[in-house]
């Protein structure tokens, strides 16, 4: 069975590419840590590093168990914290996964006001689409998830976040078409499209464009869509996006149109049935609560 110990001697190799590098970070002598990790490769039966003449390398295997190895150090170090915390004293760390949108000002707003009362606990937002978020809250690694659309009942508690975020299309100011003040769908049937990665799965496409994907012409797929606007930018094709996620200013070479369905989408808080919360995230979620149902009153 790995041990945490030697995992994190893993870790300090991959990121020194050095076995005399991580052996002096660790405060360890050369020999016990090759053995340490030498033992790791003969119990998993991978060779996990290439052992070059300058730097230590990753092998395929390698780089697997330094993501995996990552994730568990990180939960381990989470819930320790989490525990440490004395009952008479409310402090830690809330940790957020939340997509691109002005949604996130619920999570903000929260934040601030349990920090007005409790000054010793921090929030981390982890910025990613709906995959990357809700991979980390599968395995533990944020409370809390922002995402677009519904939640799957048997899995997520959620919050319904209000939200007027519009679908409609990013291009290029010289587009032909920048002149007009809404994008009907069948505008966008013979151009081609940059969308987000996970779009086509969860039927976003279809019910924008009343078409599914493989009737379109979809040229490259975002995560987040920064870098989505760079493919936009440089000519690359057209862009469907929230209009909040992406507001170009007077002088950008970008402009964002409406589609003229006028179709929003829904945002949820959403955490795992029967989770745990600590004492921080507890307060978290009160605030959140608090502040959705005032906004609906």
């Amino acid at each position: 069975m790995m041990e945490l110990r030697v995992l994190q001697y893993f870790l300090a190799v991959a990121r020194e590419e050095s076995f005399t590098g991580a052996a002096n970070a660790l405060h360890l002598s050369q020999p016990t840590l090759s053995r340490q990790l030498k033992d790791l490769e003969t119990e998993l039966g991978k060779q996990l590093f290439i052992r070059g003449s300058r730097k230590i390398e990753l092998t395929d295997e390698g780089r697997i168990l330094k993501k995996r190895a990552e994730e568990i150090v990180s939960l381990v170090n989470k819930t320790e914290n989490e525990i440490a915390v004395s009952d008479d004293h409310i402090a830690g760390d809330v940790f957020i996964g939340a997509g691109e949108t002005v949604g996130v000002r619920t999570i903000t707003k929260a934040a601030k006001c349990v920090r007005d009362s409790y000054p010793d606990i921090h929030f981390h937002i982890i910025s990613g689409d709906r995959t990357d978020v809700v991979e980390k809250l599968d395995s533990g690694l944020v409370d809390f998830g922002l995402v677009f659309g519904s939640a799957d009942e048997s899995k997520y508690e959620s919050i319904r976040v209000p939200n007027s975020d519009l679908w409609g299309v990013l291009m290029r100011r010289d587009s032909p078409l920048a002149d007009r003040e809404t994008i009907e769908s069948k505008d966008l049937y013979d151009k081609p499209l940059i969308v987000s990665r996970q779009a086509d799965r969860t039927g976003v496409i279809k019910r924008l464009l009343g078409r599914s994907a493989d009737k379109l012409n979809i040229v490259a797929t975002y995560n987040l869509i920064f870098n989505g606007a760079l493919m936009v930018q440089d000519g690359l094709g057209y862009a469907l996006c929230l209009e909040s996620v992406h507001q170009p200013n007077r002088n950008s070479e970008l402009i964002f149109k409406p589609l003229s369905t006028a179709i929003s989408e829904e945002l949820h808080i959403i955490w795992k049935k029967d989770n745990v919360f600590s004492k921080a995230s507890q307060r978290f979620l009160y605030e959140v609560s608090k502040s959705v149902k005032s906004s609906r009153i």
